[in-house]
C-alpha cells in the first residue's frame, strides 16, 4: 500500500471528529470535502506543499461549484488557456498594475488547471478532447509568456561591444522555452510516472510507451477519419518517444523488467521497494521542475522589472537540476539493472 500523506492527517481528523460536516452528493454518494481532497492525491511521494496545502484545496472547491452548475471540464480548461495567455500578455508591460493582474491570472490559470482533473475524475467526465487540451494548455501559457518577456526586453535594449542590442530577449528566451523548459518538463513528468507505476502500479500511473501509442495511431481509420485522435496519439507518441530517448538506462531496466514480469502486479515487492529507495529522492527535484517554482520565479522577475531574471534561472538553475537528476536516475537505473537481472 502506498504511504499516507502526514501533512494532509489534519483534514482527515477533523472530517472525523466533525460529525455535521458539509457533504456532496457524487454521483449519488455523500462524500465529505476532505474525503474528496483526499482521494485527489496519489502519493504523498510526489505531491508539492505548494500543492497540498494552496492549489489542489482551492481547485477542489471550483470543482464543486462548477460541477454543481453541470459545468464540463473541458470548458475549464479552455478558459485556462484564456487565462494563462492573459496572464502572458500582461507580462509584456513594466509597471506593477498589469503585473499583479498578470500574476493573478496565472494563478486563475493554475487552479483551472487543477479544477479541470478534478472534476473530471470526481464526476467522471474524461474524454480525449480534455486530455489533449489539458495537455496543450500549459504549453500555451509559457509560449505566449517567453514571447510577452522578449518583447519587453526589445524596450530595454543592451549595449555590447559597442553595439546597441534589442534582440537579446528572443536569444535567451528562445533558449529558455525551446532548449530548457520542454526538455525540463517532460523529463520530470516520466520521473514522477516513473515513481507512480512503481509505488502503485499501472493503475496509479500514466506511464505509457510510445511503441503502443503508434499502435493506437495506426489502428484507428485512414486519416481524416478521426482526425482529432490521429493529432493527439500522433504528438503523445512523439511525447513518450522523447522521454524514452532521455533515459536509455531506465529503458534497459524496464524493459528486463517487462520481460521477466509481463504482468506489472506480478513484480516483486523488494524490488519495487528498493527502486523507491533511489527515486524518492528525485522528486523534490521533479517537483521543482514543474508548474509552481517556474511561476515563482516568473512572478518575482516581472514584479521587479528584472524581465530577464526568469529566463536565465530556466537556463543555469533549472538546467542544473535538470542535469543533477537525470544522471542520478540513470545511474541508479544502471545499478538496479546489474543487481536485480546481472546485465551490464
Amino acid at each position: 500500500m502506498p504511504p499516507t500523506l502526514p501533512r494532509l492527517r489534519i483534514f482527515w481528523e477533523r472530517e472525523n471528529k466533525n460529525k455535521k460536516a458539509m457533504t456532496f452528493n457524487i454521483n449519488g454518494e455523500q462524500r465529505t470535502f476532505g474525503e474528496l481532497l483526499k482521494a485527489s492525491f496519489k502519493s504523498a511521494d510526489t505531491e508539492e506543499n505548494i500543492d497540498v496545502y494552496f492549489t489542489r484545496p482551492i481547485g477542489l472547491a471550483f470543482a464543486l461549484l462548477w460541477g454543481s452548475m453541470g459545468i464540463h471540464p473541458t470548458v475549464i480548461t479552455i478558459l485556462s488557456m484564456f487565462l494563462g495567455a492573459a496572464a502572458g500578455y500582461m507580462f509584456y508591460f513594466p509597471d506593477l498594475t498589469h503585473n499583479l493582474c498578470g500574476v493573478a491570472l496565472l494563478m486563475l490559470a493554475n487552479f483551472c488547471d487543477s479544477t479541470d482533473g478534478q472534476m473530471a475524475r470526481i464526476y467522471n467526465k474524461r474524454s480525449l478532447t480534455g486530455r489533449v487540451l489539458d495537455g496543450f494548455a500549459g504549453d500555451v501559457w509559457f509560449v505566449v509568456i517567453y514571447f510577452a518577456l522578449a518583447f519587453r526586453m526589445m524596450n530595454s535594449p543592451v549595449t555590447v561591444m559597442g553595439y546597441e542590442c534589442s534582440w537579446y530577449g528572443f536569444v535567451i528566451c528562445t533558449i529558455a522555452g525551446f532548449g530548457c523548459h520542454a526538455n525540463q518538463a517532460r523529463l520530470a513528468d516520466y520521473y514522477r510516472q516513473i515513481h507512480l507505476f512503481f509505488l502503485l502500479g499501472k493503475e496509479g500511473s500514466e506511464l505509457d510507451r510510445a511503441d503502443a501509442q503508434l499502435e493506437i495511431k495506426n489502428s484507428l481509420p485512414k486519416f481524416p477519419h478521426e482526425w482529432f485522435a490521429h493529432l493527439f496519439y500522433s504528438n503523445y507518441y512523439k511525447y513518450c518517444r522523447a522521454q524514452e530517448k532521455a533515459t536509455p538506462e531506465f529503458q534497459r531496466f524496464y524493459a528486463a523488467i517487462r520481460e521477466r514480469y509481463p504482468n506489472a502486479a506480478d513484480i516483486p515487492v523488494p524490488l519495487r521497494e528498493d527502486f523507491r529507495l533511489g527515486s524518492l529522492p528525485l522528486m523534490k527535484w521533479a517537483n521543482a521542475l514543474t508548474f509552481n517554482w517556474r511561476a515563482i520565479f516568473c512572478y518575482v522577475s516581472c514584479l521587479a522589472n528584472i524581465p530577464w531574471l526568469y529566463p536565465l534561472v530556466e537556463i543555469v538553475v533549472f538546467s542544473a537540476i535538470y542535469i543533477n537528476m537525470h544522471g542520478k536516475h540513470e545511474d541508479y537505473c544502471r545499478t538496479l539493472t546489474e543487481k536485480y537481472f546481472n546485465r551490464q
